[in-house]
């Protein structure tokens, strides 16, 4: 085991977090916040596969001066495919789309931070610092819907990692993935926390007029200080509003998703997401309640020792009280609902808000009968 030193975290969180329910202790591995700014996760453990685990300490010798704050890396990635299959029975997709590894947006709560571990990089901060863009993204796509046995249906961008975090506004890979699908009139869909999708509005109109498109707002909470402390580097929920309203206008089908709830943290405010969805122009909601899968499990009960300390079993608690006991139930057909008196009342307050706003749970099917392959080089050249 590899010792490095680190800063002490601050008092309220320097005693250790014993969990009643099952026994484990929440280690003290939280960074300075100096050095975490603008970052969701409040921890940078080894990930799971590595052979050295890293263990912070404070060696009192005043190294801490010494040590970077944590800066975004983006790394070219040249990807070997691009489409990726689903077989979940809890999605309404069978592929998808993920221009990047890693999320800059940094929430605390994100499912996909485990997947980070099979880089080589820690779940935590790494996950938002430690960034792939695959650059061939566009090219690989040309390719796979150019295959002759490809049969086309909706493409899901944005299930894993937003492909509208902010390296997006330097790296632009969204716009050449747009172009080929706009040229094959290959339907997709679009789920993002960010108002940069409104940059695309062109293409997204262009891909609506043939019933080709759908876009989802993710909305957490209308709360700025809340929004800055769960997702410190998406977009404000106001943005968030004003992008439903300009993809409303241009024709463009549009949800929110009120995602995730967070029992006693955000869950008081569903009513009010599903109210402002429907005054944007929004035609449908969505809801998704908390999971805490892998190494998320800690990184989100740190996130609640730094910011809501008062909380944390209260909050840990509601979440078993969904997940049959544990933080996490992975199982098909309750994972993104949950189970028990607690998500039902949700579940029941989500529908009634639905009804009452006039908004559908699902968007209307797109197009499939307009896909046209892509031309290969040696079909224009045999024009000649």
């Amino acid at each position: 085991m590899t010792i490095m030193p680190s800063f002490p975290p601050p008092p309220d969180s320097f005693a250790r977090i014993a969990d009643s329910a099952d026994g484990d202790i929440l280690a003290n591995s939280m960074v300075s916040p100096d050095r975490n700014r603008g970052r969701g996760a409040q921890s940078n453990e080894s990930g799971r596969f590595e052979t050295n685990q890293y263990v912070s300490f404070d060696d009192g010798w005043q190294s801490l001066e010494s040590l970077p704050t944590f800066e975004t890396n983006v790394r070219d990635e040249r990807a070997k495919s691009i489409i990726t299959k689903n077989e979940s029975p809890d999605l309404n997709f069978d592929r998808s789309i993920n221009p990047y590894r890693g999320c800059e947006h940094g929430c605390s709560y994100c499912f996909a931070r485990q997947t980070h571990a099979y880089l080589g990089h820690s779940a935590g901060i790494d996950f938002e610092r430690e960034l792939y863009a695959k650059v061939n993204g566009a090219e690989l796509l040309k390719q796979e819907l150019g295959r002759k046995k490809y049969v086309a249906k909706p493409i899901a961008i944005g299930t894993n990692t937003d492909p509208y975090q902010p390296i997006e506004r330097q790296r632009k890979l969204m716009r050449p993935i747009l172009e080929t699908l706009l040229e094959t009139k290959h339907p997709v869909t679009i789920v993002t926390k960010s108002a940069l999708v409104v940059r695309d509005l062109d293409l997204l109109t262009e891909l609506a007029k043939h019933k080709l498109v759908h876009v989802a707002l993710s909305v957490t909470t209308l709360d700025r200080k809340l929004s800055r402390q769960l997702e410190p580097r998406a977009s404000t929920p106001s943005k968030r509003l004003e992008a439903v309203e300009l993809l409303s206008q241009s024709g463009i089908p549009t949800m929110v998703m009120a995602a995730p709830m967070i029992p006693a943290i955000n869950d008081a405010e569903l009513e009010k997401i599903i109210d402002a969805a429907a005054a944007q122009g929004a035609i449908a909601a969505g809801m998704i309640m908390l999971r805490l899968p892998g190494e998320v499990r800690n990184i989100f009960r740190e996130w609640l020792l730094r910011y809501y300390p008062d909380k944390l079993r209260h909050v840990l608690n509601l979440v078993r009280s969904v997940r049959n006991g544990n933080d996490n139930d992975p199982r098909f057909g309750s994972r993104m609902k949950g189970d028990g008196p607690y998500a039902f009342a949700l579940q029941r307050r989500f529908e009634l808000a639905l009804n009452r706003n006039g908004l559908k749970k699902r968007l209307p099917h797109l197009r499939t009968d307009l896909f046209t392959p892509p031309k290969k080089v040696e079909d224009q050249l045999s024009l000649f």
